[in-house]
């Protein structure tokens, strides 16, 4: 997967920016940013909805809520907002409160007139089919790893709004290169079948390879195909936060390819870290808002890259019991890498690919044949709340927490310690 920085650059300029790799926005700028650009957009009469990120997202969600409500106010029929949680657990109404921002009187008080739901990508009756990409189709975009059809389905929340603004930062993501813009659509709000799709196509080029790559990858490609299909106008605001904060490097508006590409090249330069030479060992501190392995596995993807081969990565997460609290199949097939999958087809085809997906990007790199089975190039070990017999039935290390030293990893030569680990990516220069 190589890097397109030419092409990306080249959407940015219908962007809008402010801010960049080196600075740190005050709540006035991103207040009289946001006012400014939704001042100069046609919104007027119009109903929106905004797409957010849901809690495993870092950035100042209700500084950029409350900015944007209060440009919104008066102008605007109605506002909806829809949590992108792909296929992610409901948010409470407890932690929507924390996660949005609510003062103590609640929803109402702190944004008049607004409509706050989780997307309920359980229910069928969620969406709505806005057509389909056919195989041919997909194997362009693709470069030829698939060729089926997918149906383009989406929460029936959007179509039914004039204008879809999507809110949200921007980091290297394991699936598409890097997050943002389209990609709240697809997969944060999207019909099974084009989660499945994007996720193993990405799993096909693997996660070492198209993290952090800065240009049109197939993914991306695939995600922007399935988001032309929107019939409502397509906004963003994007942003670049402080890794670790709720601070702002810089935030981008304009059409959703335009704003994600904005914000992309602000997010190759701050949340990607380049080692000299490999690790033999990384402890990944998990944060809390990662609260099973299925999103904390972020912390396994981001240092991947530099780590040598037969080297290991701890996940340290104590607060984690659950491998999924979703996808339950992850259990019966356990971590393997691509190849595994690949040349045993006939075994897996019928499971969810995005599970598949989520199984080779925890496990890495790695090789299967039927004579020497199955060797990964690096081994993964949990420290977390999960007892020792699922861990292991599930093709991974165990470390019990009581054993776990980090003074000892801390004071080790050959161990790097990472703390909030998930968002920031390493890799070799």
């Amino acid at each position: 997967m190589t890097n397109n920085a030419e092409a990306v650059a080249a959407l940015a300029a219908d962007a809008a920016v402010i801010g960049g790799p080196e600075t740190t926005l005050t709540t006035d700028e991103i207040r009289r940013f946001i006012a400014e650009q939704l001042a100069a957009t046609d919104l007027d009469g119009k109903s929106v909805c905004l797409v957010i990120p849901d809690g495993t997202r870092s950035s100042p969600l209700p500084l950029l809520l409350r900015c944007v409500h209060e440009a919104l106010a008066g102008r605007a029929t109605r506002i909806t907002a829809v949590v992108a949680l792909g296929t992610h657990v409901a948010m409470t109404d407890e932690a929507l409160a924390r996660h949005l921002g609510y003062t103590e009187d609640g929803l109402e008080a702190t944004y008049p007139g607004m409509t706050v739901i989780n997307h309920e990508w359980e229910k069928p009756e969620t969406f709505v089919t806005l057509g389909t990409i056919s195989a041919e189709r997909v194997s362009e975009l693709s470069g030829g790893l698939l060729a089926v059809p997918a149906e383009v389905a989406l929460n029936r929340v959007v179509v039914d709004h004039d204008v879809a603004l999507v809110i949200g930062p921007v980091f290297p993501h394991e699936v598409v290169g890097f997050s943002g813009g389209n990609k709240y659509f697809f997969p944060g709000i999207a019909g099974q079948q084009i989660i499945d799709l994007t996720h193993w196509v990405g799993a096909l080029i693997t996660s070492a390879q198209i993290i952090g790559a800065l240009g049109i990858t197939p993914v991306r490609a695939l995600i922007n195909e399935a988001a032309a299909l929107i019939p409502s106008r397509r906004l963003a605001l994007c942003v670049v936060a402080k890794s670790g904060s709720h601070d702002l490097h810089a935030a981008s508006f304009g059409g959703p390819e335009a704003a994600w590409a904005a914000s992309a090249l602000i997010s190759a330069e701050t949340h990607v870290r380049y080692l000299d030479a490999p690790v033999k060992r990384v402890v990944s501190l998990i944060p809390e808002k990662y609260e099973d392995i299925w999103t904390a596995a972020k912390g396994f993807y981001k240092l991947e890259p530099v780590v040598a081969d037969g080297g290991e990565v701890i996940l340290y997460a104590p607060h984690v019991k659950e491998i999924s609290f979703v996808h339950t199949e992850i259990y019966d097939i356990g971590y393997h890498c691509r190849d595994y999958f690949v040349k045993q087809w006939d075994r897996f085809a019928a499971i969810h690919w995005g599970v598949l997906a989520h199984s080779t990007h925890l496990r890495g790199a790695g090789t299967y044949d039927e004579v020497e089975g199955e060797k990964c190039r690096v081994n993964v070990t949990l420290c977390t709340g999960i007892d020792e017999e699922r861990v292991r039935k599930a093709n991974l290390g165990y470390l019990a927490p009581d054993d776990f030293d980090l003074a000892a990893y801390e004071a080790d030569p050959d161990t790097m310690v990472v703390p909030n680990a998930g968002e920031t990516l390493f890799r070799l220069r």
